[in-house]
């Protein structure tokens, strides 16, 4: 396995793991997430893909085919009034194939990540994970993360 800067030549195995991470938020919270959608057109993938501010980072196996992801973004607040101006790296989603888990490539994405928010010179690396998803919620837990804060809410 290689894990490497996504290029636009993985849009279409990009969107089929889009599609899976998806599933399993509809799955978990219908009232909130559509079904059969994806987050991104291949129009705002591409332009992902070549910002140096968003990187994706994908897992390829000997064939080259896309085993997992994660898409990162660069956050700072510069001169924010409360917040200080630490450089963040934050993992937007990270989904491993559904067909491929099991294998520690969910591990090695996120080991990944923080090797290169390290290199980056960030402060810290963050995530969301919905509550709805359990094996996520462990996932993390075992790869050391702790709550930074929690989103709490009343359906009406």
């Amino acid at each position: 396995m290689v894990i490497r800067r996504a290029t636009p030549t993985d849009t279409p195995d990009l969107n089929r793991l889009l599609y899976q991470v998806l599933a399993v938020h509809h799955e978990g919270r219908p009232d909130i997430f559509k079904g059969g959608v994806k987050k991104y057109t291949d129009e705002e993938l591409f332009a992902l893909i070549a910002d140096d501010n968003t990187p994706i980072f994908v897992a390829v196996n000997e064939k080259g085919a896309v085993m997992g992801y994660a898409f990162c973004q660069f956050q700072q607040h510069v001169d924010n009034h409360i917040l200080t101006d630490i450089k963040t790296l934050y993992i937007d989603d990270l989904c491993v194939d559904e067909t491929c888990r099991g294998q520690h490539i969910g591990r090695a994405l996120y080991e990944f990540c923080v090797d290169f928010a390290r290199r980056s010179g960030c402060y810290n690396l963050t995530l969301n994970v919905w509550s709805c998803n359990q094996s996520a919620l462990r996932f993390y837990e075992k790869c050391g993360l702790l709550p930074q804060k929690i989103g709490m809410e009343k359906i009406l």
